[in-house]
């Protein structure tokens, strides 16, 4: 073998000494199993047979790894099964996947050996499925927390305003909005809530105290 060829040999198929390090290189390589087929019945989409193995087999393939996916039968029923081989050492990873057909035709059976071959691929593979604009959805993960953060929970107000409203003197409604969680005391009902009790309290307790008896308050 030339040293142009060995070259080209290690660039196309980097050595590893067994098929555990050749996956684990192979993994840091691959992408998600995008959810790019539509599921009528779920109306929801899914990651298909094939875009599990675009975001796989290219990896595999690159460290020495092949697969197959036989269907098998034995006493205890029938399966597919997935098989990674390494190319440089002969060894094998297996899985199986029980074949559950719903129809009793060429369609079901169909059927059911692509969902166990995409079930036992993913499986072996170590990926999962994710929506086809992955980056929006993570862009989005972190404004989704920050808006929670921002929203108090509901019985966290009501217990606010409860308190607010039920306040006896200024002192102890100033306490009570003081001691309020920074959120809770940005919410507009909360703010209401505690401006007309204030109003409230400030008001005399009877009107007519400082008038005469028979006075007639304007």
């Amino acid at each position: 073998m030339t040293a142009q060829e060995k070259i080209t040999k290690t660039d196309a198929a980097p050595a590893h000494r067994s098929i555990a390090s050749a996956l684990a290189t192979a993994q840091a390589e691959m992408g998600k199993a995008l959810k790019s087929a539509n599921n009528p019945h779920f109306k929801a989409k899914y990651a298909d047979l094939a875009s599990v193995m675009d975001a796989c087999l290219p990896a595999l393939n690159a460290h020495g790894i092949a697969v197959v996916q036989p269907t098998t039968d034995d006493e205890t029923g029938r399966y597919v099964e997935t098989v990674l081989i390494h190319g440089d050492t002969g060894e094998t990873l297996k899985c199986r996947v029980p074949l559950i057909v719903q129809k009793n035709d060429m369609q079901g059976y169909g059927s059911a050996v692509t969902y166990a071959r995409r079930y036992g691929l993913m499986s072996m593979a170590g990926i999962a499925p994710e929506d086809d604009d992955g980056n929006a959805a993570a862009r989005a993960a972190p404004q989704r927390e920050e808006r929670q953060k921002e929203a108090p929970r509901a019985d966290a107000l009501n217990t606010a305003i409860s308190s607010l409203e039920n306040a006896d003197t200024l002192d102890a409604l100033r306490a009570i909005f003081t001691d309020l969680p920074p959120d809770v005391r940005k919410v507009p009902t909360v703010i209401r809530a505690k401006d007309d009790r204030k109003a409230a309290l400030e008001q005399p307790a009877n009107p007519n105290a400082d008038l005469g008896e028979d006075a007639i308050p304007y």
